[in-house]
C-alpha cells in the first residue's frame, strides 16, 4: 500500500467494518421489534426513533463538526456507538429492557451515528485527493464497499439470527463500531483543517472570541445560514435533494418494515429478508464494479435516470403481488444492478460543487434533507400496514416512488447531470490535485441515498 493511498484505505476499511454491522443491525432490530411486539407500527417507530436524530445530526452538526475536528468527532462516535448499543442485548437478556428504552437507546445509537457519518463524509475527499485517484472513480468504489457490507451482513445476519437470536446480532454490530473506530484512529491522520471563512468565524474582539456562549451560538448559527444559502441558490442541488427526501422515504419503508413483514407473515423466515438483502447487494456490487471502470466514459444523467427506474418501484410490487420466491428474488438482483451508479455520481458531482471551507455544513444540510423522510419512512409504513395489509402498503409506496423517479425524464434541470463541476457561480471546480473525469458535456449533484 502506497503511503499516499494509506488515509484512503484506512478510510475504506473502516467503513466496511461498520457498515457490514450495521446491515447486519439493519435485519436484526426490525426482525426483534417485530418478534418482541408482534406490531408492524412499532417496528416503524423504533425505525423513526433511530433516524429523525440521526438526520437531526447531520443537519445542524456541520459547524459543530468544523470545531471538534472531523477524525477526532468520527472516532469518538464510533467508540460511544458501541457503547449503547451493546446495552439493548445485555439489558434484554436482564430482562430489564421494555419498548420505551429501547426506543431512547436507538435513538443515542442514531445521533451518534449521524455525527460520525457526516464526519467520514468530510474526510473522504481530502482522502481521495492526497491517493490521487479520480473523484468519480473513488466514489464508487466506495459505494462498492457499501454494497459489498449489505452482501456480508444481511445473509449472515439472517443465519445468525435463525441459529442464535436477533439480541446477539446487535451486540456484533457494536464490536464493529469499535473496530471502526479503531481503525481511522490508526490509519488516518487527522487532515488540515479548510481555511475560515467569515460566515464560521468571529471577528477578534467579537463575543464569540472572548468565550462569551451567546456569541458562539450566533457564529454558529451564522455558519449554518451559509451552507443554507448554498443549497438555495444551487438549482441541482435542489432538485436532487427533493427526490431523495422521498426516495428515500420509500426506501426506509421497505427495509423497515415492508421487507420485514413479508419476510416474516409471506416467508416465515428471517433467512429470507437476508436473502432478499443480499440478492440485491449482488447486483449493486456487480453494478458497481461495471460502474467503476465505465465511470469516466457514461453518460451521467442516463445512467442516473434509468437506473432509478429500474431500481425503485418493482422492489415495492414484487412485495405486494409476485408469490414465487426466485422471481422476487430476481427484482431485487435487477434493482440492486439499476442502483449501482447513483450514489457514485451524486458523490462525485457533490464534492465537485461544493466548496471546501463549505463542505461539512453543506454536506451535513443536504443529507438532513435528503435523508429527511427517513424517519417518517418506516413510521408511515407501519402505521399502514397495521391500518391495512403488507399489499395496500407495498402498492402506496410503489406509485411514490414511481412518481417521483419519472421527474429527471420530465424536467431540463436534470440535465445538468452530465456537467461536472456546476454551473452556478456558488460552485466552485475540483481541487487543483484532483483530477477531473473526462465526461462529455451534453447538457449534473447533493447527498447520497443510502
Amino acid at each position: 500500500m502506497s503511503r499516499r493511498r494509506g488515509p484512503l484505505v484506512g478510510l475504506l476499511a473502516a467503513e466496511l467494518i461498520s457498515l457490514t454491522g450495521t446491515r447486519m443491525s439493519m435485519v436484526a432490530l426490525p426482525w426483534f421489534t417485530l418478534t418482541t411486539t408482534g406490531s408492524a407500527g412499532r417496528a416503524g417507530l423504533v425505525a423513526f426513533a433511530e433516524m429523525l436524530p440521526y438526520v437531526l445530526a447531520c443537519g445542524l452538526g456541520g459547524p459543530l463538526l468544523d470545531r471538534v475536528g472531523h477524525r477526532r468527532a468520527s472516532v469518538s462516535a464510533d467508540v460511544a456507538s458501541a457503547g449503547v448499543l451493546v446495552a439493548v442485548p445485555l439489558l434484554y437478556h436482564a430482562g430489564r429492557l421494555d419498548f420505551g428504552l429501547l426506543v431512547a437507546l436507538i435513538a443515542l445509537v442514531g445521533l451518534l451515528r449521524g455525527f460520525g457519518e457526516t464526519a467520514k463524509r468530510v474526510i473522504f475527499p481530502d482522502a481521495v485527493a492526497a491517493s490521487g485517484m479520480a473523484l468519480t472513480r473513488a466514489t464508487a468504489l466506495h459505494d462498492g464497499l457499501g454494497r459489498l457490507a449489505t452482501l456480508l451482513g444481511a445473509p449472515l445476519a439472517g443465519v445468525l439470527i435463525a441459529v442464535l437470536d436477533a439480541p446477539t446480532v446487535l451486540a456484533l454490530d457494536a464490536v464493529s463500531f469499535l473496530l471502526a473506530g479503531l481503525v481511522l484512529a490508526t490509519l488516518v491522520p487527522a487532515a488540515r483543517r479548510p481555511a475560515a471563512d467569515p460566515a464560521a468565524v468571529p471577528a477578534a474582539g467579537s463575543t464569540a472570541a472572548a468565550g462569551v456562549p451567546a456569541g458562539r451560538f450566533v457564529g454558529y448559527l451564522a455558519a449554518l445560514a451559509e451552507g443554507v444559502r448554498f443549497l438555495v441558490r444551487d438549482r441541482l442541488v435542489r432538485v436532487v435533494t427533493v427526490l431523495l427526501f422521498v426516495t428515500n422515504l420509500a426506501d426506509a419503508a421497505y427495509g423497515a418494515v415492508l421487507a420485514p413483514v413479508w419476510a416474516r407473515e409471506v416467508v416465515g423466515s428471517p433467512a429470507a429478508l437476508g436473502v432478499l438483502s443480499a440478492t440485491f447487494a449482488v447486483g449493486a456490487v456487480l453494478g458497481n464494479v461495471v460502474f467503476t471502470v465505465l465511470a469516466p466514459r457514461v453518460p451521467r444523467f442516463a445512467t442516473f435516470a434509468v437506473g432509478f427506474l429500474l431500481g425503485g418501484a418493482p422492489r415495492y410490487v414484487a412485495l405486494a403481488l409476485v408469490d414465487r420466491l426466485w422471481a422476487v428474488y430476481l427484482i431485487s438482483f435487477v434493482a440492486g444492478l439499476g442502483l449501482a451508479a447513483i450514489n457514485p455520481i451524486l458523490g462525485a458531482l457533490t464534492y465537485e460543487r461544493i466548496p471546501e471551507a463549505l463542505r461539512a455544513r453543506v454536506l451535513g444540510l443536504g443529507h438532513a434533507i435528503s435523508w429527511g423522510g427517513i424517519p417518517l419512512g418506516g413510521l408511515l409504513a407501519g402505521l399502514l400496514t397495521d391500518s391495512t395489509s403488507l399489499v395496500v402498503a407495498a402498492l402506496v409506496f410503489a406509485g411514490a416512488y414511481l412518481a417521483v423517479t419519472l421527474w429527471p425524464l420530465l424536467s431540463p434541470a436534470w440535465r445538468q447531470l452530465d456537467r461536472p463541476g456546476g454551473t452556478t457561480p456558488a460552485t466552485d471546480p475540483p481541487p487543483a490535485d484532483l483530477p477531473a473525469d473526462p465526461v462529455p458535456s451534453t447538457n449534473h449533484r447533493t447527498t447520497a441515498a443510502r
